[in-house]
Order: structure tokens, then sequence, then C-alpha cells
């Protein structure tokens, strides 16, 4: 492992959460909310939620569980899958936002959450297509840090975005059967 590949894997990931930071801190000091920015779904009045829903958060708990998780599963995409990382995490986070914005529920919809599941389903599933015995590692490695992801997938709380997670996995599952046959394989 050389260090400017580790060093430049983190890059994209904490420019990332740093921008989410910022966002909050922006909501803080001006005592707003920016939460109208996030998906309304099949409301007009919401497209622009696709582009904005991932960057607003409701409170800081919730900022640092999706940061903490997009680092890592960031990080780890820019590492093993170099050559696609940015077209998939692109579509990951559109594919996510439209799909929310079409079957989510009548909720406004806000925080990276369903990125994060799309990162989880990308690394996952990509790392048992590929058949490369590292990269069959990390999808273990993935399912051991964050399996307990599984259960966001269920509508056991209304205030959480249950099918905002379900369709973010969904996306990260189909960008990996998209680019199946780019990057390293068997």
């Amino acid at each position: 492992m050389k260090p400017n590949n580790l060093i430049s894997s983190i890059l994209v990931p904490a420019i990332l959460v740093i921008t989410l930071v910022l966002i909050k801190l922006a909501e803080v000091v001006f005592e707003t909310s920016f939460a109208q920015w996030g998906i309304f779904p099949r409301k007009v009045s919401g497209l622009l939620g696709i582009l904005t829903f991932p960057f607003i958060h409701g409170d800081w708990k919730h900022l640092f569980n999706n940061s903490s998780a997009l680092l890592v599963l960031g990080s780890m995409l820019y590492f093993f899958y170099r050559e696609v990382a940015s077209r998939s995490l692109f579509w990951i986070y559109l594919l996510s936002g439209v799909w929310l914005w079409v079957g989510g529920r009548a909720n406004i919809h806000i925080g990276a959450s369903g990125v994060v599941y799309g990162l989880f389903g990308f690394l996952f599933v990509s790392g048992l297509l590929r058949k490369h015995l590292k990269l069959m590692a990390l999808s273990m490695l993935v399912v051991f840090l964050y399996g307990s992801l599984v259960w966001g997938i269920f509508p056991v709380d209304e205030t959480i975005s249950y099918e905002g997670h379900l369709l973010g996995l969904f996306a990260g599952v189909i960008v990996a059967l998209v680019y199946r046959k780019h990057g390293t394989q068997r």
C-alpha cells in the first residue's frame, strides 16, 4: 500500500465530509434549517432535493453517523476501485435521489445515508462479482463493519427514511453490476 494511494483515496470522501460539516455549521451559525432543500417525493418543488438532500442533516448525531461511514466506505471505494470510483459515486448519488423522489413517502428526506447504503451495496456486490480474492475479502470486511445497516432498510421508525436506505442500497448494487467488468478482475 503506497502512502500516496491511501492519501488520494481519502481525499474525495474527506472533501465531502468537510462540506457536510460546513453546511451544518452554517445552519447553526445562522440559526436556520436547510431541511426544505431535502427531497419531497413526487412534487416538482422537491426535484432540486435530488441534488441537495445528501448534504443536509437533521442534527449532529445524524451528520456524524453518515460522515463516519461515508469517509470509511468512500475511501475504500477510491482505494480499491479507483478506475470507476468517481463514476460509481456519482451514479449512486443520482440514482438514490431520483428513485427516492419517485418512490419515497410524502415527507422531506434528508441525509447522506442513501449514498452510504449505496456505497455499502457497491462494495459488497462488486467484490463478489469480480471474484478477486482481495476484493472478496473487502466485501466480507464491509459486511463485518457495516452489516448492521441492513436493519435500516425496514420501516421500523417513521422518522427514518428506510426507503432512502433501501433505494440507495439498490443503486449501489445496480452500479456494481454495471461496472463489474471495469477495473480489477480475477
